[in-house]
């Protein structure tokens, strides 16, 4: 590893995408029963891969599934790559080593390199979300819309029922069947599907008979408890939202929820979640009117999470600004925020980067100050109850 980004690790940096990049477009295909051939942006990252061994002296993979035991079974930090001294903790993969799924670093090195029309998939689609509701002239239904793909990300046809009596979801009736797929085989066993009981996303099926929630938050909480059982005689067709959607409005939507079911028990605070047709996360106005904006950040990498950053949107107005990472990153990545801030551009100097715990003594203090009898009694429910990170139980367990 180097501190310099030297034209060596600049190229570096774009193998690892593309290499995320395969991996991704793998795991989907063999979710769907495709094997041979092999997608040729794969065997490129493999070709790549070979050369920028073969140029270090190194031993390279010697076919596209001996990349993948790499990924697997290798951490990232020992590839024979010139990577950014900060950029993954001592045993980050790119694919689970359990259940050899795609790891959420991977998905993250794969989204920086947005090349494809597949990595655009879920910025198209909620995109077009925003402009089916502006032209409904229905906010709540852009709020529904979201709502949904973060407590639901698994259909059955009793749910999909109700979800078509759901009159704010009108205007985006049609997109949502473009996002819900059939399950792919690999998460069945038995004839029976299984939620995870935290997340709402479904398990994946284990070699050694166990289950696997793809889900770090999750997976740093223990064994995936189980939530629905889908056994596919009773139920029917099961479907899953589509796999960036889960990966970066799911995930990401579970901690603001979280964090919106925080706020709301703090008396006098209005809080709003997606403001502006999704502006940012969510808006918090306190009994003197004065108003944080906040964007929620789920990400298991703080070198690309500061690359990424940017101001907070203007609109709709807002007194102060911040991001927001749950406090379990923090916890099982060392020196996650001094990495994040290191990596922020000169463009987003001011953005504070906070846990949803320190957010949350923030709040409560400023609650105080402004209205005293309405804070004091939440603020010790604050310090106990953000010593555990939460997670929202499957809506339909």
């Amino acid at each position: 590893m180097t501190n310099a980004l030297t034209d060596d690790a600049l190229e570096d940096v774009a193998l690892l995408r593309a290499i995320a990049t395969a991996v991704i477009r793998l795991a989907d295909a063999t979710q769907h029963g495709v094997s041979l051939p092999y997608d040729a942006e794969a065997v490129r990252a493999l070709n790549a891969t070979v050369l920028a061994c073969l140029t270090r002296g190194a031993e390279p993979p010697m076919s596209l599934p001996d990349l993948l035991r790499w990924c697997r079974t290798r951490p990232v930090e020992d590839w024979p790559l010139e990577l950014p001294a900060d950029a993954f903790g001592p045993e980050d993969r790119l694919l689970d080593e359990i259940s050899g799924e795609p790891t959420q670093l991977c998905h993250e090195w794969w989204v920086q390199g947005r090349d494809s029309a597949a990595a655009e998939f879920d910025r198209t689609i909620i995109r077009a979300a925003m402009q089916l509701c502006q032209q409904a002239s229905s906010p709540e239904s852009y709020t529904a819309f979201r709502r949904l793909l973060v407590t639901t990300p698994v259909l059955t046809a009793e749910i999909g029922f109700e979800i078509a009596t759901d009159l704010y979801l009108e205007p985006v009736r049609a997109l949502l069947e473009r996002i819900y797929l059939p399950a792919p085989a690999g998460y069945c066993r038995g004839g029976r599907f299984i939620t995870c009981g935290r997340c709402g996303t479904l398990l994946t099926p284990t070699i050694e008979g166990g289950w696997w929630c793809e889900r770090d938050q999750c997976r740093s909480r223990g064994p995936a408890p189980f939530g629905r059982e889908l056994v596919v005689s009773d139920v029917g067709q099961v479907s899953h939202l589509a796999r960036p959607l889960r990966q970066f409005v799911t995930g990401p939507g579970l901690a603001e929820i979280d964090l919106e079911a925080r706020l709301k028990t703090m008396r006098g605070l209005r809080v709003q979640m997606w403001p502006g047709y999704d502006a940012y996360d969510i808006r918090i106005t306190f009994p003197d009117n004065h108003v944080w904006a906040v964007d929620v950040k789920d990400w298991a990498h703080p070198g690309l999470l500061g690359r990424s950053a940017r101001p907070v949107r203007p609109e709709p107005g807002y007194d102060e600004a911040f991001w927001v990472v749950p406090q379990f990153r923090v916890e099982t990545r060392r020196d996650y925020l001094g990495i994040f801030a290191r990596n922020r551009p000169a463009r987003a100097a001011g953005l504070e980067l906070l846990t949803d715990r320190q957010f949350l003594r923030a709040v409560a203090e400023r609650l105080r100050d402004c209205t005293p009898a309405s804070a004091t009694e939440f603020t010790a429910t604050v310090l106990t109850a953000t010593d555990k990170p939460t997670l929202q139980g499957d809506p339909h367990a």
